[in-house]
């Protein structure tokens, strides 16, 4: 949810399509493969860990198996999911070549001159298959949209119950219009590159101690001046800087 003025906070409103539609939930800061480096070191990679937690996940509500044969028509693509007794509910076929849709099974309304962004899963690679992104004007949308996926090869991919197929998060409609891109010389700002020169020679101090074995530098593992939002010349913290994202879980609204 965004926060507009007087505290005031933007209204994602999700009508649920059907009396079981797949659960949303805030995306999670965490993923598999970065779990598995030694001592999780991919999880001091800050802009990972924002990006990760960045909006919310509708996730599939069964173990699923998608099948494509190479072939350009609908009937090229199979569905497994053993059990589960909405599939039609789930996901279609509704294009050719390979392209996998799925319903997320809400009619999402945003505030006036607000988007939503529809996404994939943010750093979660999968092999054979990709997630397309669309923008939709959702401040006036009366009908649901769907999530399209694309095989990038013949074969077959799983995806678990719980896994997400779809991220959202709304966007103002006319920010990017209303920005105007400039290139300069970094020379051009006497400022900026005094501060890139400082933080270049200390990066460069750093990884000749480390690999010196310098024991401070040991100690130290990682230099941390991003993670702590600090300037390497004045060690200054700056405000507003986030270390964390953690989203507003959805409030069901629904009669029960």
């Amino acid at each position: 949810m965004a926060v507009l003025g007087s505290g005031h906070l933007m209204k994602l409103r999700c009508y649920a399509l059907r009396h079981d539609p797949p659960p949303i939930v805030p995306a999670s800061h965490t993923r598999d493969w970065m779990d598995r480096f030694p001592d999780r070191h991919a999880y001091r990679c800050l802009p990972l860990n924002i990006a990760n937690a960045h909006g919310w996940e509708v996730q599939f509500p069964c173990d699923l198996t998608i099948h494509w044969d190479g072939g350009e028509g609908v009937e090229a693509i199979t569905f497994e999911a053993p059990g589960y007794p909405h599939l039609d509910h789930l996901v279609h076929t509704n294009f050719s070549r390979g392209i996998v849709t799925f319903l997320p099974g809400y009619l999402f309304v945003t505030e006036p001159g607000w988007n939503l962004l529809v996404m994939g899963p943010t750093n979660v690679p999968r092999d054979g298959i990709a997630a397309l992104t669309g923008i939709i004007e959702t401040d006036w949308l009366p009908y649901p949209f769907t999530m399209n996926w694309q095989f990038t090869r013949p074969g077959t991919v799983r995806f678990l119950k719980g896994d997400p197929f779809c991220v959202i998060f709304p966007i103002r409609k006319d920010e990017l219009e209303a920005v105007e891109v400039e290139i300069y010389d970094l020379a051009d700002a006497p400022e900026l590159s005094k501060q890139y020169e400082t933080w270049k020679q200390k990066r460069t101090e750093f990884k000749a101690g480390r690999q010196a074995g310098d024991p401070g530098v040991l100690r130290e593992r990682w230099q941390k001046y991003y993670f702590k939002g600090i300037l390497p010349e004045t060690d200054e913290v700056i405000a507003g800087h986030k270390q964390k994202l953690r989203l507003r879980a959805p409030l069901d609204r629904r009669r029960k």
